[in-house]
């Protein structure tokens, strides 16, 4: 007929006549009367923070629980912050959520998820925990990046390098990361041909930043694929107009006008191009064999004006020598020793001067 039962400090009594909560039962004795047996008692430890239970909508609403617990009732678009003795605990999503406060200091944030975006001093820490990451979705920029937040198609917020986090379930949300360094890209030799028909193939490099991230992602598609089309086109509107030799002649003048369209053509698409070369200029075979030749013959034709040039000198040199000499005897006297004294260093001679020339006068020779 009566139901005795002992409840602890640590405990809490459920009371339920006939499969309905009736009553909190707390700490100390208890005698029930229950002649129909349709009494039951459930022992809860409040040393759990977390209460849980099949009624507990049923069991919060009748008010027993007043002053022992901290009730949570998050609509739609409420997410709760739950820390226990200043320990971040969950992150609680939509629904009915009950702590007790007898034995734990129980904190509560509330945040309106709408905004999508979620900032926090200890968002590390909230990413830590299991229900975090289960509710909240990551992006992480690196330096030198940026990074484009799109919820429902239209740009959010852009974020800067770091960790950022937004709540899922309230809306479609897309990061795309954009890289701001310098990059360099490589455009492949194309065949072009030039003024005079001759056909070649041209490498090139393009140097660049992205200016403006936005541009970059909304007005075109693959910001880096549009640059390389249209520096292939723009390599065939500048090689087009020149003849081979004068493209050879002047790389860097064709890699300067190459770098101020492409400027103009990539600016409306946050490009901002910062140097442009020419790498390579790959001629066919037989336009090879032809530039060989001419360059032996203009080669060959530059060492006999050389050549030439040379005698022309030397010969003119003797002219001047032989008027000095005619004109001073004694220079040609003294030239005439020299011949002498060299003749003299490999064999033996015998030389007699008389008043005439040198030539005149040599008697005997051994």
């Amino acid at each position: 007929m009566l139901h005795s039962v002992m409840i602890h400090e640590h405990e809490r009594g459920l009371l339920f006549r006939d499969g309905v909560f009736s009553e909190l039962l707390r700490p100390g004795r208890h005698r029930v009367f229950d002649p129909l047996r349709k009494v039951r008692i459930e022992k809860i430890s409040v040393r759990k923070p977390w209460l849980a239970h099949a009624d507990l909508e049923v069991i919060v609403k009748s008010g027993a629980l007043e002053g022992q617990v901290r009730v949570l009732d998050l609509k739609d678009h409420e997410r709760a912050l739950v820390w226990i003795n200043g320990r971040l605990s969950a992150v609680c999503g939509t629904g009915l959520h009950v702590l007790w406060t007898v034995f734990d200091d129980v904190r509560v944030e509330l945040v309106d998820a709408r905004a999508v975006r979620f900032e926090h001093p200890e968002l590390p820490v909230i990413l830590a925990t299991s229900t975090g990451a289960q509710r909240l979705e990551v992006a992480d920029v690196p330096a030198g990046w940026i990074g484009l937040a799109f919820l429902n198609g239209r740009l959010a917020a852009t974020l800067s390098p770091g960790v950022h986090a937004f709540w899922r379930g309230e809306g479609a949300v897309k990061i795309v990361q954009v890289d701001l360094r310098e990059q360099a890209s490589d455009i492949a030799g194309q065949e072009i041909m030039t003024a005079d028909k001759v056909t070649l193939r041209l490498n090139a490099v393009v140097s660049y930043r992205v200016v403006d991230a936005v541009k970059a992602v909304t007005e075109v598609e693959g910001h880096v694929q549009a640059l390389y089309r249209q520096a292939q086109l723009a390599l065939r509107a500048v090689v087009g107009t020149r003849e081979l030799d004068a493209l050879l002649a002047d790389k860097d003048g064709v890699a300067a006008e190459l770098e101020g369209i492409l400027k103009a053509r990539v600016a409306p698409f946050g490009l901002d191009v910062r140097a442009v070369g020419i790498r390579d200029v790959i001629l066919p075979g037989e336009m090879k064999e032809i530039l060989n030749r001419v360059t032996a013959a203009r080669k060959a034709a530059e060492a006999s004006l050389i050549t030439r040039r040379e005698e022309t000198a030397a010969m003119r040199s003797q002219a001047n020598t032989a008027r000095i000499f005619e004109s001073t005897p004694a220079l040609m006297r003294l030239r005439e020793l020299e011949v002498l004294e060299k003749v003299a260093e490999k064999a033996n001679l015998s030389v007699i001067l008389g008043d005439g020339g040198l030539t005149e006068r040599i008697v005997k020779m051994l």
